[in-house]
């Protein structure tokens, strides 16, 4: 016969059990990628683990100023969205603890992760140059800050210079060459523009098949997007155009991520740790750059046919936090130079 105080304590345990059970069973993830086709992912982890991932998603400032409010009573894990820029105002804003895994660190560079281990990078898209077939050369190409050279007047296409894109490439050129220098190309850059900056990047491409300007700045989804589209109209303008990867002969081209960080208060950060991980592994990099026509983050994983018909080639090896965290400064540059 069970003595009373071992029942106590047995059913003490059987209270607890289902608690810690359900701390280990279950991921929050706050998710500001908008592909509804992530939920192979999740549900992919949770055959390999059992770990259950539950998704909120919204756009990365709706987001960001939710976990500020919800603080340390948040459910949240994890935070993912779509550029470093946007991982860097949550770096700011004191949402992330170190990630700390040797899983993670093994499979992603250094320059596409956190330099103090608050994120890593997930996918990566180039800025590149897409320029018309028909009235540009390939070798008349050859780095960003040449595109203020007079040749190029009236020529260049780009969306405003407040996007978050583009302000991780000024940044990295204040990095490379200073703010002065930066400013000067800038002012150049600004004087040869065919048009005044609107729209996104997949306008810019369309206005170069259309003859509006010949060489566009755009990451290089928006062309893979184009490319691998069911549309006629899209495979129409996409064999108009030609990419090209600026800066091979120095540093590389200008890339950025999409990423993850784990939230400070995180409750299940075992488990949070081990989304991560998953999502680094070549299963998920598939599926992640493959989604979005991105490059795998893991360089062990590669390219899809579309991004891989491109070639390899050179990364700018600038740590994506190093000009992330130079967007205000880059944000004054561009104001001062005119780039509206």
């Amino acid at each position: 016969m069970i003595s009373r105080r071992v029942f106590t304590a047995l059913c003490g345990a059987a209270a607890l059990l289902p608690v810690q059970l359900a701390a280990a069973e279950v991921v929050n993830v706050y998710n500001a990628r908008h592909y509804g086709s992530d939920q192979q992912l999740w549900d992919g982890f949770k055959k390999a683990t059992g770990i259950e991932v539950k998704v909120v998603s919204g756009d990365h400032d709706p987001l960001i100023q939710r976990l500020v409010a919800e603080g340390e009573r948040s459910p949240a894990d994890l935070f993912i969205t779509v550029d470093a820029g946007r991982l860097a105002v949550a770096v700011e804003k004191g949402l992330f603890q170190p990630i700390g895994s040797d899983v993670v660190k093994a499979a992603i560079p250094a320059h596409l992760r956190h330099d103090g281990d608050l994120w890593t990078g997930l996918s990566v898209r180039a800025r590149v140059l897409v320029y018309a077939k028909d009235r540009v050369r390939p070798e008349e190409l050859s780095t960003y800050e040449a595109l203020a050279e007079p040749k190029w007047k009236g020529r260049i296409l780009t969306r405003s210079s407040t996007n978050i894109y583009n302000l991780g490439l000024v940044g990295s050129l204040i990095e490379a060459n200073g703010y002065d220098k930066t400013l000067a190309w800038c002012r150049g850059f600004v004087a040869n523009l065919a048009r005044p900056p609107q729209g996104g990047d997949t306008d810019q491409i369309k206005a170069v098949a259309a003859g509006v300007g010949d060489v566009a700045i755009s990451n290089s989804y928006y062309l893979g997007r184009l490319i691998g589209s069911d549309k006629a109209e899209d495979k129409a303008v996409a064999e108009k155009v030609g990419i090209f990867f600026p800066n091979q002969g120095d540093r590389g081209t200008h890339v950025n991520v999409s990423g993850v960080g784990l939230l400070r208060h995180a409750p299940n950060r075992a488990a949070a740790v081990k989304l991560i991980e998953y999502l680094v592994s070549p299963e998920a990099q598939r599926y992640l750059a493959d989604v979005n026509f991105e490059y795998p983050a893991n360089p062990a994983v590669p390219p899809g046919p579309v991004v891989a018909a491109w070639g390899a080639f050179k990364q700018d090896t600038l740590n994506a936090a190093v000009y992330a965290r130079r967007s205000a400064e880059a944000l004054k540059l561009v104001d001062q130079c005119g780039w509206k």
